[in-house]
């Protein structure tokens, strides 16, 4: 398997900031697998005189893996499958900084991680085109570099089907510490952390509280609110970005083509961009954390209080907390999460490899993971309740010309069953109105987006899709508050006109305060 001539000058450039030696310990058969896997591991080991390569072809281990360690030393990182796509980044990351390139967390965060006592053993199913798995992968990488009691190893569901269906895995990322379930879904490092120290939330949510008084708050990491930290702080007022995680809902898509003046790029690109200009500025970046409160002090100050614990004041506030996956509301849909229901078919899409999938939701979006999945899967069924589908004619036209795709118009979702996992799904045909059941082992539910504002329902007037009605400044209907993206009745949910929202309402919030 020989690497991309472009990538391999990128890692000659990348292993030559290598200080110290680096063992890998590779565990093989004589498979095709253990065979792909020496190719790259050769080709890497030949670039660069620090790099030692070992095989090992009698252990325990699983096969193939290979575990990046330090001359005689072991630092608990492992892969377990061939870490290409988008867990390439996860493998040159582990190179470095096992071989002294320095990681790039704070002083107070590695001292955290290094008290952390007991055993963890970490293990992450993921995916190579999911693009959420790598920060899981290099967080619990980081983790057992530092910790001695800490290891962890990525294993690829695709390679390892026999565990995957053992540990009755339908989603990714999926992680286990110590053989038990720990979570799925893109979790951050400070995630990671809380759940292990008991001691962490309690020190996170004191040392928020003792923030000063900030000129502006926004809440919400997205593009709307990226946009407006950037707009404020270019105005040198105290700013600061409180957000559940940065880049909202922009990080779980894939392909973007329609950002002005960028062909083509990844969602996740995308937000690593708009964080690195945002960190350009003084703006506080309050990570991994969710707005539970917003009130009006006693004086002229604005109160946010945190799912945490903490809380925050401010002069000012911007609300840009987007939206989420909009829920079809049916039997069987929240009790089968993750056990066949899924709503990201990028990330989740090879673990179907082969089998029989539905997708409910005609339009852009569900003919879009449609065309995406009909290459992976065995077999796609569109559900759409309209006469007609929603999408694009150019997606709707790709659509059809696949012949493994079936398109079901008129019909309703009524129930998704199975007994451990998702066995099959019950819908109805509008117009006769009987039952009919559709055999599968998967369902992406792709309808649509719903606003994240419960948390201000009783504070801020809100239409009767639950947006947040602005006015033409960006203004909600408490004053000094304002709202842009997603959340709000602005139409066409679309970056690049989240950003400009959020722009606008960093302005107008800019305008309150010199006025009062």
């Amino acid at each position: 398997m020989a690497l991309d001539q472009k990538i391999k000058e990128q890692l000659i450039q990348y292993l030559n900031k290598l200080e110290n030696n680096v063992v890998i310990d590779a565990y093989i058969d004589s498979g095709d697998a253990s065979n792909s896997m020496m190719d790259l591991l050769s080709e890497i080991a030949e670039i660069s005189d620090k790099i030692k390569l070992i095989i090992h072809k009698e252990s325990n281990e699983r096969i193939p893996s290979f575990k990046v360690n330090k001359p005689k030393e072991e630092t608990g990182i492992q892969f377990a499958g061939i870490p290409l796509g988008h867990e390439f980044t996860s493998l040159v990351l582990a190179l470095l900084q096992v071989g002294g390139y320095p990681i790039k967390l704070s002083s107070d965060q590695i001292d955290q991680i290094r008290s952390i006592e007991g055993k963890y053993n970490f293990e992450t199913f993921i995916s190579l085109t999911c693009h959420n798995c790598p920060d899981v992968v290099q967080a619990l990488n980081v983790m057992a570099l530092i910790n001695p009691n800490i290891n962890h190893c990525m294993i690829d569901g695709a390679l390892f089907q026999d565990e995957v269906n053992e540990r009755k895995i339908m989603s990714v990322p999926t992680i286990f510490l110590n053989g038990e379930e720990f979570g799925q879904g893109r979790v951050e490092l400070e995630e990671i952390i809380n759940q292990i120290d008991s001691k962490a939330g309690n020190k996170a949510a004191e040392k928020i509280s003792k923030k000063d008084l900030f000129d502006m708050l926004i809440v919400g990491g997205g593009p709307a609110g990226a946009s407006a930290a950037v707009y404020a702080a270019r105005k040198g007022i105290k700013t600061g970005v409180v957000a559940e995680r940065f880049g909202g809902q922009v990080m779980d898509t894939l392909g973007i083509e329609n950002f002005i003046s960028v062909k083509a790029t990844e969602g996740p690109k995308l937000v690593a961009a708009l964080e690195e200009h945002v960190k350009e500025y003084d703006v506080d970046i309050i990570n991994l954390q969710k707005a539970k409160k917003l009130s009006k002090n006693g004086g002229n100050y604005y109160e946010l209080e945190l799912e945490g614990g903490g809380k925050l004041e401010s002069k000012s506030i911007v609300i840009a907390t987007g939206a989420r996956w909009r829920e079809l509301g049916i039997k069987g849909e929240l009790e089968f999460k993750n056990k066949g229901v899924a709503y990201c078919p990028h990330c989740d899409g090879p673990l179907f490899k082969g089998k029989k999938v539905a997708v409910v939701g005609g339009g852009n979006s569900g003919v879009e993971a449609a065309i995406d999945l009909a290459g992976i899967v065995g077999h796609v069924t569109i559900l759409e309740y309209e006469s007609e589908l929603k999408a694009d004619q150019v997606l709707v036209d790709r659509l059809k010309s696949l012949n493994n795709v079936d398109i079901l118009l008129n019909v309703q979702s009524s129930e998704i069953v199975g007994t451990d996992k998702v066995t099959h799904m019950q819908f109805i045909e509008r117009d006769t109105k009987d039952e009919k059941k559709l055999d599968v082992e998967g369902v992406f539910i792709q309808i649509g987006l719903v606003p994240n504002t419960d948390w201000v329902k009783d504070s801020i007037a809100l239409s009767k899709y639950g947006e947040i009605e602005v006015n033409n400044h960006g203004e909600t209907s408490m004053p000094g508050v304002f709202a842009a993206g997603d959340v709000t009745t602005v139409p066409y949910k679309q970056i690049i006109i989240a950003m400009g929202e959020g722009s606008k309402a960093a302005l107008g919030a800019f305008d309150f305060l010199i006025r009062n």
